[in-house]
């Protein structure tokens, strides 16, 4: 099961790649629960050959079976979930990407590598499968899902980032870095997890959207000609200090702006909010956002996709077509 590894691991020059998943194309996609997701809505613009499809999905707290922290069950953070609630949210969650018809899918509240590998022996038309782990016990980590093949992948979860205020601190979870193959043409995917508003500390969130953009700006800067995209749960709304920092030297384009108040992806106390993203990094000349193309999966309860609590968001891009 693990070839891909060895490949990947020989690839990129490392001794081990430990978070890669290879695929298992003898699993199929099992049916999930069949009143938790919708079809694809029908005015659904048909990609281009050009076109790269692109989808952010927070599928909220994918645990595995083990007890990693000790403490699981009741009013516990982490499930310890039976064998067969496993493989029923897996079932769910793989048709709810199936769902989002995209090519590279941004994945946030991904336990473990085990959680990954489920996902991804029901979905073998994604080749590129890679967990951003942060390895604390019960940790919900970011994730990427691509039909490419995989080029280049970065971790910045080591990395310290400074804090407006003086100090410095980390990112909640993994920014990850996903170069691939398209076609000969280069893209780059980001994708991230800010810090929660759950024991809210809204100057870490600040520092981890400055960071990001600092991250994402050297990127275009080393690859000019790639599309450049960025996206995930920032657990933060339109004009708000953190994506004001994603957008305020004009080098970031928040897609689903074109939606207005109907880019709501999440319900806080009765309130819709966005807090899911994409954006372009409109400074690289690889590609461009087809303008209409954002759409917001939300399920039957018109709230979240797939059984989670958070709706999808999608959009097309066009390779080749940027500045």
């Amino acid at each position: 099961m693990f070839e891909r590894l060895a490949l990947v691991s020989l690839l990129l020059g490392l001794s081990a790649c430990p978070w890669v998943v290879s695929q298992d194309t003898d699993s199929g996609s099992g049916s999930g629960d069949e009143g938790t997701t919708e079809p694809a809505p029908p005015d659904l613009p048909a990609p281009g050959p050009e076109d790269i499809v692109v989808a952010t999905f927070n599928v909220h707290l994918f645990f595995d079976t083990r007890c990693d922290s000790g403490d699981c069950g009741g009013d516990a953070f982490e499930q310890a979930y039976s064998e067969s609630t496993f493989a029923a949210r897996a079932d769910t969650i793989a048709d709810a990407i199936l769902g989002l018809q995209a090519d590279v899918v941004l994945l946030q509240e991904v336990e473990s590598l085990d959680s990954l590998a489920a996902l991804s022996a029901r979905l073998p038309e994604y080749e590129t499968a890679y967990l951003g782990e942060t390895g604390f016990p019960a940790s919900i980590d970011t994730a990427i899902l691509a039909r490419f093949p995989l080029v280049e992948i970065r971790s910045h979860g080591d990395s310290a980032i400074p804090l407006p205020g003086g100090g410095e601190t980390y990112f909640a979870r993994d920014f990850l870095e996903a170069h691939f193959d398209r076609d000969g043409r280069r893209v780059i995917a980001f994708v991230a997890h800010f810090k929660s508003k759950a024991d809210d500390d809204p100057e870490r969130r600040l520092a981890e959207a400055q960071a990001a953009r600092g991250i994402v700006d050297a990127a275009v800067e080393k690859h000019p000609d790639a599309l450049v995209l960025m996206g995930g749960d920032l657990n933060d709304v339109p004009g708000s200090p953190p994506l004001l920092a994603l957008e305020e030297t004009g080098g970031l384009e928040r897609v689903a702006a074109d939606l207005g108040e109907d880019d709501w992806t999440y319900v806080w106390g009765g309130d819709l909010r966005a807090l899911d993203h994409l954006y372009l990094a409109k400074f690289a000349a690889g590609g461009t956002y087809v303008p209409g193309t954002s759409r917001v999966f939300r399920g039957v309860s018109q709230v979240g996709w797939g059984d989670s609590d958070h709706a999808a968001l999608r959009a097309t891009f066009r390779v080749g077509a940027g500045k």
